[in-house]
């Protein structure tokens, strides 16, 4: 039984080897394109450390805001220059 075991153990870490080595090749080839750097575009008037660009998932912060009947205007940073 201790004998199976082995060689079954054995049989997996190759094949998991050959899957590890063929995706490291798949890898290798496919790069993600440089994208630049966005923005933020809304701001928390409560903590002005946190920021939101406008791309992905709403934040918490703005969600819950947004809950309380405010609108997503109003968290616009108006000098974008900092």
């Amino acid at each position: 039984m201790a004998r199976k075991i082995a060689e079954e153990k054995a049989r997996l870490e190759e094949r998991l080897r050959k899957v590890q080595s063929a995706s490291d090749a798949i890898t290798s080839d496919h790069r993600r394109r440089p994208y630049p750097k966005v923005l933020p575009k809304y701001r928390n008037p409560k903590n002005h450390a946190e920021t939101w660009s406008g791309r992905g998932k709403q934040p918490r912060w703005l969600t819950a805001q947004l809950q309380t009947g405010k609108r997503v205007n109003d968290f616009l940073i108006r000098d974008r220059t900092r």
